[in-house]
């Protein structure tokens, strides 16, 4: 029997109507076609005469919104030079909106008006939230906003206070919004050119800066999942994963950042120790998620840039405002090294057994990241005269939408600015998505002889 769906509610049906073919497009276009609309919205809106102080050419209007969209950061004009309170607005709704999703809000939405969300477009809805279980996907959708809210609500209110004297009511407020925005969902936007470097020595907005952008790179079905348990034993092997492997990687971090740049006069060397540490910590942590910085990224030593751009690969948790390979995949790329090495059979974490399936996708999104770097790297070094680190820096930066640069985004040329965009997009959407939109596997169904092939 043929399925009815209403072509202006894409994601529920209602039942007793008449039956109509239903939308056949597979999940990762759908997906890569609404943050695509997204991104053109955006762009005509911050194209509009009223949300901007002086012009913009259509190139910058689009490097913005897909920097916003897809919670990256770059940025090609003065944000808070450019843009009016409504541009501003507009960055902040954009920057949630990609941030959070915007399948959650479609479930959502669905959800709301009593919809019953299909089968198929249930399975979009897993792709996107990356759930293991179809039955969550409503719950999870609720959660992801509610905390949201909450969380920045919170921070909005620590930022008034900290900023009230030094800006006024009015707009320490406005300002506690958009940054509590940018932070929680890793997107790295500042409205001064210094970014928060102004506000190295101040510990409230450290912290609060901070912590916004490390709970949102944790992952939304993390925070449930230990919000629902509330004890160690209860949580599931992955948010015990991802929480031993944040902590480990966190101090590990803080101490290389530290030791490397303690003795930089253009960073640490000038500064008490408190205020060292502090620093460190801030750098260490940014990387996995936000583009946030208290010193000047492109004065930080080779060996810094170095480590940073492995942080950077790195990324946050799945399902989280972070980019990169994500968290799970290199722990999962981490065990099945170690099971080779150890010549075990199966791969096991925490005295539980991964699937080969999951390996396979490890190895599968961090080949496809690693080819979209190699290229836009080899491309942006044919277009443009500059040092290999800035532009291995900015590429990194742009595929795992983390938006920390060297200072470089504004003077590649326009091609390599739209390159830029590309990275943004396939970044934000996944790059196993990607893949599948490029070419969508189909299941054979005959099996060959196996084979040996000789590797290492």
């Amino acid at each position: 029997m043929k399925q009815w769906i209403p072509s202006t509610a894409w994601l529920y049906r209602r039942p007793g109507r008449k039956r109509r073919k239903a939308f056949s497009a597979s999940p990762p276009v759908i997906l890569s076609g609404g943050f695509a609309c997204l991104i053109l919205l955006g762009t005509l809106l911050l194209k509009l005469p009223f949300a901007t102080e002086q012009p913009i050419t259509w190139l910058e209007s689009l490097f913005t919104a897909t920097s916003a969209v897809t919670v990256t950061g770059l940025v090609v004009v003065d944000t808070g030079a450019t843009y009016t309170p409504f541009g501003m607005g507009i960055l902040a709704l954009l920057i949630q909106a990609g941030g959070l999703g915007f399948m959650t809000f479609a479930v959502l939405a669905a959800i709301s008006i009593g919809g019953h969300v299909g089968m198929q477009h249930q399975v979009l809805a897993k792709e996107a939230m990356q759930q293991t279980s179809l039955a969550s996907i409503g719950r999870t959708a609720k959660a992801v906003v509610s905390l949201a809210l909450i969380v920045e609500a919170i921070a909005i209110i620590g930022l008034t206070l900290t900023w009230w004297q030094e800006k006024g009511f009015i707009d320490a407020f406005a300002e506690s919004i958009f940054y509590a925005i940018s932070a929680f969902n890793s997107a790295g936007f500042v409205l001064s050119p210094n970014g928060i470097v102004d506000y190295a020595s101040s510990v409230p907005v450290n912290l609060i800066i901070s912590i916004l952008f490390v709970i949102g790179g944790l992952g939304f079905s993390v925070i449930t999942n230990i919000y629902e348990k509330r004890r160690w034993y209860k949580f599931s092997v992955y948010t015990r994963a991802i929480l031993w492997a944040t902590l480990i990687i966190n101090v590990l971090s803080v101490a290389i950042i530290w030791l490397l740049e303690m003795n930089n006069p253009a960073t640490f060397a000038n500064l008490s120790f408190g205020d060292q540490a502090m620093a460190a910590w801030f750098q260490a942590t940014t990387p996995r998620s936000a583009g946030f910085n208290t010193v000047d990224t492109g004065a930080m030593t080779d060996a810094s840039a170095v480590y940073t751009m492995l942080l950077m690969l790195i990324g946050g948790g799945s399902m989280s405002t972070a980019g990169g390979i994500k968290l799970g995949t290199f722990i999962v790329l981490l065990v099945a090294t170690y099971a080779f090495l150890r010549r075990r059979e199966h791969v096991t974490l925490l005295n539980r057994t991964v699937p080969q399936e999951v390996v396979m996708k490890a190895l599968a999104v961090t080949l496809v990241t690693l080819t979209l770097m190699f290229l836009g790297i080899f491309i942006l070094m044919i277009l443009n005269p500059l040092p290999f680190i800035d532009i291995t820096f900015e590429v990194l930066s742009a595929s795992a939408t983390v938006g920390l640069s060297r200072g470089v985004t504004a003077e590649v040329t326009t091609a390599s600015q739209l390159v830029l965009v590309f990275l943004m997009f396939a970044g934000r959407v996944g790059p196993l998505t990607l893949a599948y939109f490029l070419a969508t596997p189909r299941k054979r169904h005959i099996r060959f002889p196996e084979t040996d092939i000789q590797v290492g």
